[in-house]
């Protein structure tokens, strides 16, 4: 929206508040996700291989279910309704990880999953509503808003772990902390929820005052204006196979204590089924123009090639993990830092460089040598292989007594961080530019299929 009021930066005030609620509902995902293996080795007393298969499970289903929120958001509910409901579900899957048992944890997964379903795309889309289709301030907006991400990142990564995982001095967790760290995550996901809730009518809203992210129109493409031909944006063939994914995935959630093998061949299929389905229901619709349609082509080859950015970055929450708790002097500044906590450095980092890289792009496009999109995400692709290289070449010499120092994987974090500011905040802003409207939510859904994969 090229009317929007702007701030000081040259940005719509509503970026802001869209900010603040992602911010905290990042607290909560990332906060929490810091502690699942520590809690499933030490309170559910899984061995490790099990753990890394529920957590690589959790965090594909987690990035499978924007498909199937952004699906419902765009046809049915709208991006606000979609914020709300996605915040509430996490918040009760928080507090119901809480309970110390079995079945309250994987119950509390299957509601974050569902609950980050309707949350992330359909956020993400109020942002690109922000910005017309040749508006120049979209990455570095994207950039200010990925920030925001990170900010949450960084205090869920801090706080969960302060108070979840806690040791004696004799290295023993205390296995009752868990809670806290949970309890934590739900608190700054209610805080998160309820300034969305109270702020909405004010700064999500045009300046004439209609809501932006309301109620979709059923029958007219949202890129039609009034008064043209009405088009279907949906057939009821594509919505009744909608549904039938809706449930498998349900059913995927449901077999996660079924064992590893359900991982492998139930929860992975359905999620490469799913998204290559509704991918393909979307180039299918008969609304498409030639060019809407080259569009989308050129979002699905970016989402494959972020693929194997993902599947190495999100080795901070399993392997990396493993690593600072078993090879790694973890003393930093005279501090020693709990494992879990050491991915709290990409936090950091994050909030450090989002804005020096926002403006970054905006004094290379001032100057004319601005890269395009795929030339930032390429260099991303190549910094994140160049992390990986210089930690293969610290740890093959270590051998079965030796300890990494701490500032290696630092080093990691750095070089990966920027990585990712060159990838995926720029991601986010090109589905928001390339998407036809009325495919908004589902066009983010379908991108973060690519993190799916990548955990995977």
């Amino acid at each position: 929206m090229e009317n929007n009021q702007l701030t000081n930066t040259g940005q719509p005030k509503q970026l802001y508040l869209l900010f603040f609620a992602e911010m905290w509902e990042r607290f909560s995902f990332y906060g929490m996700k810091a502690l699942l293996i520590a809690y499933m080795v030490s309170q559910l007393h899984y061995d490790d291989p099990k753990a890394y298969a529920i957590l690589g499970s959790y965090a594909a289903l987690v990035y499978t279910m924007p498909m199937f929120g952004g699906f419902m958001a765009d046809r049915f509910i709208g991006y606000q309704r979609a914020v709300l409901f996605g915040g509430i579900l996490m918040t009760l899957g928080h507090f119901i990880l809480a309970i110390p048992s079995d079945w309250s944890f994987f119950y509390g997964m299957a509601f974050i999953i569902c609950g980050n379903g309707f949350f992330k795309p359909n956020i993400s889309s109020l942002v690109g509503t922000l910005y017309g289709e040749n508006d120049p301030r979209r990455d570095s907006g994207f950039s200010i808003f990925y920030m925001g991400i990170n900010i949450g990142a960084f205090l869920g990564q801090f706080i969960c772990p302060m108070l979840g995982d806690v040791k004696d001095a004799g290295g023993v967790r205390d296995i009752h902390a868990f809670k806290w760290g949970f309890f934590a995550a739900s608190m700054a996901m209610i805080i998160g929820t309820i300034v969305f809730y109270v702020l909405k009518n004010k700064y999500v809203v045009t300046p004439d005052g209609q809501a932006i992210g309301g109620l979709p129109k059923h029958n007219l493409s949202a890129d039609y204006e009034e008064g043209e031909a009405q088009k279907a944006v949906f057939t009821t063939k594509s919505i009744g196979i909608a549904i039938a994914l809706f449930v498998g995935l349900y059913l995927a959630i449901s077999s996660f204590t079924s064992g590893d093998n359900i991982v492998k061949t139930v929860i992975y299929p359905i999620i490469y089924s799913s998204g290559i389905t509704l991918a393909v229901l979307i180039l299918l619709d008969k609304t498409l123009t030639k060019i809407e349609i080259s569009r989308i082509l050129v979002i699905y080859i970016m989402s494959f090639f972020i693929i194997f950015f993902w599947a190495a970055f999100e080795q901070a929450g399993s392997s990396l993990t493993f690593i600072a708790d078993n090879q790694c002097d973890r003393n930093f500044l005279g501090w020693n830092m709990p494992p879990s906590m050491v991915q709290i450095f990409n936090g950091i980092f994050v909030v450090a460089f989002a804005i020096p890289f926002s403006l970054l792009w905006d004094k290379l496009r001032a100057a004319g040598k601005e890269p395009i999109s795929t030339v930032k995400q390429s260099a991303g692709l190549a910094l994140i292989a160049i992390s990986y290289f210089i930690i293969a070449h610290n740890v093959k010499d270590l051998g079965n007594t030796g300890l990494l120092s701490v500032y290696w994987l630092v080093l990691l974090f750095l070089i990966q961080t920027f990585g990712e500011l060159c990838l995926s905040p720029i991601g986010l802003s090109l589905v928001g530019k390339l998407a036809p409207k009325r495919f908004a939510s589902l066009a983010y859904g379908v991108f973060f299929i690519s993190n799916a994969s990548g955990y995977a």
